[in-house]
């Protein structure tokens, strides 16, 4: 393939047999849907469709030419009998603000005992509960993001809590660490955004989200290669700190629910235009749409369980809320009240399709 762009269609037999499959039992599960969220499921196969764009591939760099995978239909995900589901002992997404990470090598076994940090998990030593310097616009940052997992996944709503603790609670579904630190989860890789483990454990970067990363101001790259000691952080002291703005807290939303995606057992998405599409850069992960197409839709509608319309209309409040609970910090003292409203002016598109879902839902 060139460097020009490519638009990879698939037929409309292809993609109604990967939204409902052909098995007999999950045929008849689909046709128990409500006729609005299978009119609106169907609109993935409908060839004038415009809600659910395909994927266009804009050149060799992209992920999904660069990372060759097998595509993942709504029954192969269904049968996978390694997918972890929510339960009611296990149910609650906890969402951790560190300024300290690390990663360990492939075929680690989980929590060490030495207050290491265990694979893709989050070090016990040196956690501080924010995202730098700003506690409290920290922790506001914090509550959007954890207002609009709410919304999003919306059937574990009132389960996600912002958090600072040691260990994995045991009602947890999943632990996701959000940091400023840029990641590499080995010496040979490319960063990543975004990294999620079958062991429900996953963590992001919103590092080269600001607009200052790429440039002189950036102070965010690490001393020494590595600590001296497994105790010895010092490297990441003074690390970068973007401006706050509605681009870094839409980009911020894309990847934390991409990342817990994974852990729900979505794998990248190849059939149309999705959240669930992976991204080698910056460019690829904005074209990236917020929303999940209805193939990966049905997935995590099947993984939670909850009414399409209203986890839309959720997510319409969640924008248009700029002044909720979910927004407000709770400072310590009045000396350090902080009031942010939230930068939603990115999500105005956003706002937009899904208000056309909700017609079609509601038709």
């Amino acid at each position: 393939m060139t460097d020009k762009m490519q638009v990879l269609r698939h037929s409309e037999h292809t993609l109604k047999t990967a939204l409902i499959s052909k098995n007999p039992a999950l045929v008849s599960q689909y046709e128990k849907l409500d006729a609005g969220e299978q009119r609106l499921m169907n609109e993935a196969f409908q060839p004038r469709n415009n809600l659910f764009e395909p994927i266009t591939v804009h050149s060799q760099s992209d992920w999904i030419t660069s990372h060759p995978e097998a595509p993942q239909d709504f029954e192969q995900f269904f049968s996978d009998r390694y997918r972890k589901a929510p339960c009611p002992k296990k149910h609650i997404i906890y969402i951790q603000s560190i300024d300290r990470v690390s990663l360990c090598s492939p075929g680690c076994p989980g929590t060490h005992q030495s207050q290491k940090s265990a694979c893709l998990c989050l070090p016990s030593a040196g956690i501080k509960g924010s995202l730098g310097n700003t506690r409290v616009i920290s922790e506001e940052y914090i509550k959007w993001l954890k207002g609009y997992c709410e919304a999003f996944f919306y059937g574990l709503k009132r389960h996600i809590l912002a958090f600072l603790k040691k260990n994995k609670p045991e009602d947890a579904f999943c632990i996701v660490g959000i940091t400023m630190i840029d990641l590499y989860p080995r010496d040979s890789w490319n960063f990543v955004f975004g990294q999620a483990s079958l062991s429900s454990v996953g963590i992001f970067s919103f590092a080269r989200y600001g607009k200052d990363f790429y440039t002189s101001k950036y102070e965010g790259s690490l001393k020494t290669p590595q600590p001296t000691s497994s105790s010895d952080y010092s490297i990441f002291d003074n690390y970068y700190i973007p401006e706050f703005t509605s681009v870094l807290l839409l980009r911020s939303c894309k990847t934390l629910t991409h990342e817990i995606g994974h852990i729900l057992g979505l794998r990248h998405c190849q059939w149309l235009a999705c959240l669930m599409q992976g991204s080698n850069h910056l460019e690829e992960s904005d074209r990236r749409p917020l929303n999940v197409c209805p193939i990966c839709l049905r997935k995590l509608q099947s993984a939670i369980g909850f009414n399409i319309v209203e986890r839309y209309k959720a997510l319409v409040k969640w924008i248009d809320d700029e002044s909720c609970d979910e927004s407000g910090a709770t400072p310590k003292s009045s000396s350090e009240h902080v009031h942010l409203p939230k930068p939603v002016e990115a999500f105005k598109d956003w706002r937009e399709w899904i208000i056309r879902c909700i017609a079609v839902l509601e038709k």
